[in-house]
């Protein structure tokens, strides 16, 4: 089939007319398709439906150290908790404090911590004139909504093959004082799936901020959400690659389980150097008597270690692998010859980032919806949510069972088609 650009006038309007056939057929389904966010499916919520009997009425309700996780106290999370989330963070257990359900509560509390309290001693952020925050791009919605809610200036910075631009990163972070933070998800990210190669972790870790309250905020989601058993990326250890390049203070590290237990009710930890823990642990001593221990104990006691996660993560592979490869091979078939879209490959995590033509992706978007397609809202993955070529969609397949995926590729595809169409009949 010839692509888009090579068709004439004519051709094209023969493809639009048989297009807009093929959507009104979908709109008569009244269908209800969710590709929104990136909600695990009833089947891997499935999986763990054994957790629910680990503790019972008779159950042994005390830690290695004696703590009895029924009453109040220890904050920063039980020993085994601590040493399950170090392991699969890939960092020491004694760099780890362990929270309550979710990460994004972590980034959001150390955020509005620093805007308060300022960063280990240093001058509060809501007492200075700017502040602002990198953010790689196309990213997670969620990081930039926390940053947008307290005034944050966010500063949009290109995504490569290996991560953001580098040299853009270092250009800010080493010459602006008024540059505080940085989002990052480095492996698998949110929403195209790339890994930090090595040297842009190091060069992560290399920074010479001219800010002392600089923040590296490295929300590993994704850490062991794999899809294939024989390659499985892997990144440096952050906090050790900061440490050797002396700057140990210089970073956050965030993850949870929300994806690999139950969503909404797994356990979150944050790593970090020892000053910035011991900074942490002052306002959580205000803020909370104890996050969730039972909960704590109970993934433990599940999961039992790494191994026992790992194992997990091998069935949610295999639920999500076949959703990726639908999505995937729709895409190829339906217009990997046509010119009007791109997009990555991931090999974990859970979305797939298109690219479609500049000035396509709000109207696709709708046309989805109108359609009974729903996806996240296009310009979502910017600050602001200003997509500067209104050309990112974010596809999350993990929800839909994989006859309802199919279905919903097909109408994601005559919709990218159809607003392809109309915007090449308009430049002739």
């Amino acid at each position: 089939m010839k692509s888009y650009q090579e068709m004439s006038k004519e051709e094209l309007l023969r493809e639009k007319e048989s297009l807009e056939k093929a959507y009104k057929e979908y709109q008569k389904r009244n269908l209800s398709l969710n590709m929104a966010r990136g909600k695990p499916s009833a089947e891997q919520l499935d999986l763990n439906m054994g957790m629910m009997d680990i503790l019972h009425s008779e159950s042994d309700m005390f830690t290695e150290d004696g703590t009895d996780i029924r009453n109040y106290g220890v904050t920063d999370g039980i020993p085994e908790a601590k040493k399950l989330m170090a392991d699969m963070m890939g960092v020491h257990p004694e760099n780890v404090i362990v929270c309550g359900n979710a990460s994004l509560t972590i980034m959001y509390d150390t955020v509005s911590r620093s805007m308060t309290h300022g960063v280990c001693g240093s001058t509060p952020w809501c007492k200075l004139d700017q502040v602002k925050f990198l953010c790689p791009v196309p990213g997670y919605d969620r990081h930039f909504s926390v940053t947008e809610y307290f005034g944050i200036e966010m500063i949009n910075i290109p995504m490569t093959e290996e991560g953001p631009d580098m040299d853009l990163v270092e250009q800010y972070v080493n010459q602006d004082d008024s540059v505080k933070g940085i989002w990052c998800v480095p492996k698998y990210s949110n929403p195209q799936g790339i890994v930090y190669s090595d040297e842009t972790v190091r060069r992560f870790a290399a920074l010479k901020p001219a800010a002392e309250d600089f923040r590296i905020f490295w929300d590993n989601a994704y850490v062991v959400h794999h899809l294939y058993d024989e390659n499985q990326a892997e990144i440096l250890d952050i906090l050790s690659e900061c440490e050797k390049a002396g700057n140990p203070d210089m970073v956050y590290e965030f993850a949870s389980t929300s994806k690999i237990s139950f969503a909404g009710a797994g356990i979150s930890a944050m790593a970090a150097s020892k000053k910035n823990l011991d900074f942490v642990r002052e306002s959580l001593t205000i803020q909370t008597i104890g996050f969730d221990k039972v909960n704590q104990y109970r993934h433990v006691k599940y999961f039992k270690n790494l191994d026992g996660i790992k194992a997990k993560m091998k069935q949610h592979a295999n639920s999500m692998r076949p959703k990726f490869e639908i999505v995937e091979n729709t895409l190829e078939r339906e217009i990997g010859g046509l010119n009007i879209g791109s997009w990555l490959k991931p090999l974990g995590g859970y979305f797939i980032a298109f690219e479609s033509l500049e000035g396509c992706a709000t109207a696709i978007v709708q046309k989805a919806k109108e359609a009974g397609v729903v996806l996240t809202g296009a310009g979502a993955p910017f600050p602001y949510k200003k997509d500067p070529k209104d050309s990112i969609i974010r596809i999350a397949p993990s929800y839909l069972t994989v006859e309802e995926l199919e279905l919903a590729g097909k109408v994601f595809m005559t919709c990218v088609k159809l607003v392809s169409v109309e915007k090449f009949l308009q430049e002739k």
